[in-house]
């Protein structure tokens, strides 16, 4: 009795949901760039709600972090945590190795990828190239008070999703050439922003955007940082200190998103902390700082070797 009154709950639950999904679509029968995206996730993602769940983050993605960062990561216990971090995660890429997505130039299908994106989805993906590219207000920026900027540097890869963030959000997004997109991403590499490819279980478990993240603003890394909530792979780098270089200044320790930089008489790296972004790296002042291949952090994201 008490699991078909909880079937009989979620089944309605769910249909309100469906309805404020249509009626947002300010009176129409869903937009044609919203069908397009419906059709892309398959039939599994419809009937367990995960479209709907997409859909929801699309549109009111700055609303959507905001509850995350304020409301439900903070009151979380472990488990509830460790659920979250499972559905979104990322992997840390180099400068390089984003503008290599950026300037891909033939569809790659990708298989078993467990040692590049540690996760249980998001293994079986394919890259389209070359990519269609939508720059879009980031939401951890904007879910803040007081944020960084610029704030449009969040990059939506691929089709159907950069038609539904243009069709959804035309005052906060923008196509991007692929010259456009490489000087994006190179401005927030000289920024010491961190560049992440991003993967969520209800965008149909495969790639969907190159975020370009500051220290202060990113709910990712602030949720690594304050829970331990593993949202971001490593890029299978990490840094390493030329100590006859190091003039102890500091600014790696200041720019670093993990924590992981350290300052005595010279810069020292926590292994376990860095994530090998490079963001010390191109800050540092003296030029210290290198990225080393390190195979215990993992296979990096990088098209141009999965070719």
């Amino acid at each position: 009795m008490l699991a078909k009154i909880m079937l009989v709950s979620a089944v309605t639950i769910g249909g309100v949901l469906l309805a404020m999904w249509i009626i947002s679509e300010r009176g129409r029968l869903l937009r044609k760039t919203t069908w397009a995206t419906i059709k892309a996730q398959g039939l599994k993602n419809n009937l367990n709600f995960k479209s709907l769940h997409a859909y929801i983050y699309a549109r009111w993605t700055k609303e959507y972090i905001y509850v995350l960062r304020n409301i439900i990561f903070p009151t979380s216990d472990d488990r509830g945590r460790q659920k979250w971090a499972d559905r979104y995660h990322g992997k840390v890429i180099t400068n390089e190795q984003a503008r290599a997505v950026i300037t891909l130039n033939r569809d790659i299908p990708l298989h078993d990828l467990e040692q590049v994106i540690p996760y249980p989805t998001a293994r079986n993906i394919v890259l389209n190239g070359p990519p269609d590219v939508v720059a879009y207000e980031c939401g951890c920026r904007n879910s803040k008070q007081n944020h960084c900027s610029p704030s449009q540097v969040c990059m939506v890869i691929g089709k159907p999703f950069t038609d539904f963030m243009v069709d959804h959000h035309p005052q906060k997004t923008r196509r991007l050439s692929q010259t456009e997109a490489l000087d994006l991403l190179e401005q927030e590499h000289e920024r010491g922003h961190l560049h992440s490819a991003w993967f969520k279980d209800v965008l149909m478990n495969r790639f969907y955007s190159i975020c370009n993240c500051c220290k202060c603003c990113c709910a990712g890394t602030e949720s690594m940082n304050k829970y331990g909530m593993n949202f971001l792979a490593s890029s299978g780098y990490v840094s390493q200190v030329d100590t006859s270089k190091c003039k102890a200044c500091g600014t790696c320790e200041k720019t670093c998103h993990f924590n992981a930089m350290s300052v005595g008489k010279t810069a020292s790296v926590n292994w376990d902390k860095c994530m090998g972004c490079g963001s010390c790296e191109v800050k540092c002042p003296n030029h210290a700082i290198s990225l080393v291949r390190d195979e215990k952090k993992g296979l990096p994201f990088d098209v141009r070797l999965m070719a």
